[in-house]
Formats: structure tokens, C-alpha cells, sequence
């Protein structure tokens, strides 16, 4: 859908922004959240869809279609940093190679999870593939907890279960809080569980509902009238709350808050899905928007931290001249990427897919 789309572009460049310069935008890190809740919405559709038409999930073709997806161009990426780190003296990538093995294994959030004061450099070249991991490992428990509860339940009792699966983490997160306890609340899978499984659930909802239920109509209506709240609360939070650093609002958005960013992305989600004629719909469904976050929003966020730590080293400093040389950079390394890596693979899959028959071709289309 055009819209999640152009979802994707917006939350990227968030992202490249908040780590050029973080300080007009010290809360731009609530586009992962945003990231999260869509990958879970996303992940869960598919599989629901896949469910409904065959009445199983097919665990091996869709942990297949997600290494598929993810996994080819993250290796490149981590290799050309290892080169860089041992063949080129460039002080943001020594002992970058390590951090590109850990990143390989999808293990950086692990990693910076168990480090209780700053963050060491172990994992710094790389640290911006905490998120991937926190993905990764969701994709590899969460097809096979719906499968269970699909098989097991009530459609009605399944949407009870996420539904209380959401709750947990944050019950999860009130246990664990004290300001020594932030990064391994940040980083966790278990403690940022629930802001995928809020797109699962809207997923669930969505799935249930038939187009002639009068209760989808009702959340069309109010997804479209609360979209653009939605959307100014989390413009507000990357503006004026330092989710990232110490703060007085740490306590809350440590527990609460994360759920309360799922929620809210969830709304926008909705909206988007519901109400493709709406404005906010229009706007982020511009074609361009729409294709750059479909084919290189992936690419962009993985190439951009260390495009912006090789442009540093070479002497391109000052958030004036790095930001747009590092987004020109990103948006340039993407698209080689996606041309050389992630379409030949991808056409690959979908070929095979065919192959295979209609059903299996349809759940293998890419979703971040």
C-alpha cells in the first residue's frame, strides 16, 4: 500500500536526521517505534492471509522469504564495513569488524541489552542494527506462537491472547525500570515485544473484520479522525522528549511510553489502511515517497550510520554539510543495493514462488 510506503520514507529520513543532528530532534528516534508497530502489522497480514487461504503457515517458506529480504544485504553491508576497518586507517571504523560480526549475527541490541553503563565501542560502528535484531528475533517467535494460537482457539480468543501478549512487556518493563536498567529495557526483544505486537493485533482486527461489519466501518471513521493527532503526538515526542538520553521523562517513557508510540502508530497504520482517500493517505502516497519506501527504505537504513561515520572521517563535518551530503550518499548506496542485491533475489523468490503455485507467490511479496 502506497501509504505505509511513504510511512517508510518519512520514518527513514527521521531516523537519518535524529543521528546527523539529534539535538532540534532529541526524541527523532520514535521513528524505530513507528518501524516496529508497521513490521508487525505487516508480518502478521501476511501470515493471517496465508492462514485463510490454506489453513497452515508455511514456517520454512517464510523464514525463507524474511532471510531472503533482510538478510543478503545486511551481509554486504557489514562486509564493506569490515574492509573498511582493516584496510583503510579511518578512526570511526577501528575495530568496526567486530561490530560487523555481531551485526551479521543480528546480535548488536544482545549485546548493548547487557551493557549497563555507556554504551561501549564494541558495537558503535554498527549500533544502529539494534532494531534489526529486535525484528529478526520477533520474526523467528512470532510465526510460530500464531500458528499455535490459530490452530489452538477462537478467532476471538486469538485476539484476547495478542491482546494480552501487548500488556506483558509492559508489566515486563514497570519490573525491570530503574535508570541503570535503560538499555537492556531499549534493546531487549522481550521489552520491545509489545510494540510489534500492537501492529500484530491491528493485523488480527483487521482480519476479522468483514467488509460489511458495521464495527469496521466504525474503526475507519474514527482511524481517519484520529490519524492527524496521531501523527502531530509523535511529530511532538521527536521534537521535545530525549528519549535517548537521560531526562525526567525516562521513567515514563521507559515503561509506558512505548506502548503509548505503538498505539499511536498503530492509529496512523489504521488510517492508512482504511482510509486510502484521506489526506494523510494522499500526502505520503506521492509516488515518489512511495517508491523509495518500498524498494529503499531497507537500504537506507541500513547504509546510512555508516555512510555518515565514512563522510565524518573524510572531513565532511557540521550538520550543514553533512546531512545532505550523507542523505545524497545513503539514497545513492541504497539503490545500488537494491539493484545489485535485493531485486535479482527478490525476482528469484517470486519466480520460485510461481513455481510453487499463486498462494505461495503472494505471501512471498517483501514486506520490511
Amino acid at each position: 500500500m502506497a501509504g505505509l510506503d511513504g510511512l517508510r520514507t518519512v520514518a527513514v529520513m527521521l531516523v537519518i536526521v535524529y543521528h546527523v543532528e539529534p539535538d532540534p530532534l532529541p526524541g527523532g528516534s520514535i521513528a524505530v517505534d513507528v518501524f516496529f508497530t508497521l513490521s508487525g502489522f505487516v508480518i502478521t497480514r501476511l501470515l493471517v492471509a496465508e492462514y485463510a487461504r490454506t489453513g497452515g503457515i508455511g514456517l520454512g517458506s517464510f523464514y525463507r522469504r524474511r532471510w531472503v529480504r533482510l538478510v543478503p544485504a545486511m551481509l554486504v553491508m557489514c562486509a564493506v564495513t569490515a574492509l573498511l576497518a582493516v584496510a583503510l586507517p579511518l578512526p570511526l571504523f577501528d575495530g568496526a569488524w567486530a561490530a560487523a560480526a555481531l551485526a551479521a549475527a543480528s546480535v548488536v541490541n544482545l549485546v548493548r541489552a547487557g551493557e549497563a553503563g555507556p554504551y561501549s565501542d564494541l558495537t558503535a560502528p554498527l549500533s544502529h542494527t539494534w532494531s534489526l535484531g529486535v525484528e529478526e528475533q520477533f520474526y523467528l517467535a512470532w510465526p510460530l506462537l500464531l500458528l499455535v494460537l490459530l490452530r489452538k482457539t477462537t478467532a476471538r480468543s486469538v485476539l484476547g491472547w495478542v491482546a494480552a501478549l501487548c500488556v506483558l512487556p509492559v508489566l515486563w518493563r514497570m519490573a525491570l525500570w530503574d535508570p541503570t536498567a535503560a538499555h537492556r529495557i531499549y534493546n531487549g526483544p522481550d521489552t520491545r515485544a509489545d510494540q510489534l505486537l500492537v501492529g500484530a493485533l491491528l493485523a488480527v482486527v483487521l482480519a476479522r473484520l468483514r467488509a460489511d461489519d458495521p464495527r469496521l466501518e466504525l474503526l475507519r471513521r474514527w482511524a481517519g479522525r484520529l490519524c492527524w493527532p496521531a501523527l502531530a503526538l509523535l511529530g511532538l515526542i521527536a521534537w521535545q522528549i530525549p528519549i535517548t538520553e537521560p531526562s525526567r521523562w525516562n521513567p515514563v517513557w521507559y515503561t509506558v511510553g512505548f506502548l503509548a508510540a505503538a498505539v499511536l502508530s498503530a492509529t496512523v497504520v489504521a488510517a492508512l489502511d482504511l482510509c486510502p482517500q484521506s489526506w494523510p493517505s494522499r500526502l505520503l502516497s506521492v509516488s515518489a515517497l512511495a517508491w523509495v519506501g518500498r524498494n529503499l527504505s531497507y537500504g537506507m537504513y541500513l547504509w546510512h550510520y555508516p555512510v555518515i561515520r565514512l563522510l565524518s572521517d573524510l572531513g565532511v563535518e557540521g550538520g550543514r554539510r553533512l546531512l545532505p551530503a550523507g542523505v545524497v550518499v545513503t539514497v545513492a548506496v541504497a539503490f545500488a543495493s537494491y539493484v545489485l542485491v535485493e531485486r535479482p533475489l527478490l525476482r528469484r523468490e517470486r519466480f520460485r514462488g510461481r513455481r510453487k503455485g499463486p498462494a505461495v507467490a503472494a505471501a512471498g511479496s517483501p514486506a520490511p
